[in-house]
């Protein structure tokens, strides 16, 4: 007889979703006024199930993937599906349910203004920019006002943005959360300074942003949604830009504190961050990260960190943006992205490009990767084309 898993609770969504791998057989459910239910009356696994599978490292009838590109690779694709609405083309398993930045005030001349009062130069680097203006010119907050963490320029488009697309795993997005923040109010050069030559006004800083990002956490908790995700690039290329010291000493007390906020209300935590950072995953752990991004194997060992890691930890990214997509054969891609596959089928990981595509992907490269995450046969086996 074969043997029998259990279900999935989902007690937010008031029912339990049944997984049948290999020679497993799906438990009955208890019914409603007693009796059991047969596991072909249950409801069809959504995104939203699978994304829960891979965080919770259960093995998923499929991995899971969320695919993000820059302007000039976006409209490559857009060009070739004929639709602007790539998410739903693609099959994208997360949905975003905010605005990470607010809502940018367009001056002119390839620059704008965010919601904390910073200009960016986007007349090279289109979809980011660079600080033309620190905030904070000297080393204090005096003078300064943070905008409404409540803002409607934050939160405004998540209803419709969870309508849209109401089979995903929802995520709100927190970008330039805590670190990157803090550099582009100071000014980065002066930041690294501050560290050494005014210690106390780097922790209230960096205080002042974390209770910013709590206060945004707690009303997107308001909404619907099953997890936030906070952006934060604390690496390079070789190690951290601060230093391992640094780092453990300013800033990670004040993500426990972000991440206690998010964690208290049973919700996944998210981390992004690029470069060499693999040093702090222990600690991230301990903080209460759920899942790591982007997962640069240019940096990290990511057919060592995905086994070492299951049970504690959980991947999103991995696929190589600074080699196999730029520089790779269409075949190089689908080898590596199918390795990348292999390395999910056990859950604790979400494909994903190591950072959004940037447009000197090939077309055929690109939809090499979305290829093999659609042509896996537990995708189709959940009735999805």
């Amino acid at each position: 007889m074969a043997s029998c898993r259990p279900a999935i609770d989902d007690t937010r969504r008031g029912y339990r979703v049944e997984v049948a791998q290999g020679g497993e057989q799906d438990c009955p459910i208890a019914a409603p006024g007693g009796g059991s239910r047969s596991p072909l009356e249950t409801h069809p696994m959504t995104k939203r199930d699978v994304v829960r599978l891979a965080l919770n490292h259960q093995r998923p009838p499929y991995v899971p993937w969320a695919f993000s590109f820059t302007l000039e690779a976006k409209e490559k694709l857009e060009k070739h599906y004929s639709t602007t609405d790539l998410d739903t083309v693609l099959h994208n398993h997360l949905v975003w349910a905010g605005n990470p930045a607010g809502s940018f005030v367009d001056l002119g001349a390839d620059r704008f203004r965010d919601p904390f009062g910073v200009i960016w130069d986007r007349s090279v680097d289109k979809d980011i920019g660079m600080v033309t203006n620190p905030q904070l010119i000297e080393p204090t907050l005096s003078g300064y006002r943070f905008p409404d963490p409540t803002d409607g320029i934050f939160f405004d488009e998540v209803p419709s943005m969870l309508e849209a697309r109401p089979d995903g795993f929802r995520v709100f997005p927190i970008g330039f959360s805590l670190y990157e923040r803090a550099w582009t109010l100071r000014g980065m050069e002066n930041l690294m300074m501050d560290f050494i030559e005014n210690p106390a006004f780097v922790r209230g800083l960096l205080r002042a942003i974390a209770d910013f990002n709590i206060a945004q956490v707690r009303h997107a908790l308001t909404y619907d949604i099953d997890g936030v995700y906070f952006g934060d690039d604390w690496g390079q290329q070789q190690g951290l830009q601060m230093g391992a010291e640094l780092w453990h000493e300013f800033i990670e007390p004040e993500l426990v504190r972000m991440y206690a906020a998010v964690r208290s209300a049973d919700r996944y935590v998210f981390i992004h961050s690029c470069g060499d950072v693999d040093e702090l995953f222990d600690s991230l752990i301990a903080d209460g990260v759920n899942c790591f991004n982007p997962f640069q194997p240019e940096v990290m060992d990511v057919a060592t960190l995905i086994p070492r890691y299951r049970g504690r930890l959980a991947f999103h990214g991995g696929l190589s943006t600074q080699r196999t997509l730029p520089y790779g054969t269409a075949a190089d891609v689908r080898t590596e992205t199918r390795r990348l596959l292999g390395l999910g089928q056990s859950g604790g990981y979400i494909l994903a490009p190591a950072h959004a595509v940037e447009g000197d992907v090939p077309l055929e490269n690109m939809l090499a990767f979305i290829d093999e995450a659609l042509a896996q046969p537990g995708f189709h086996a959940q009735g999805r084309t």
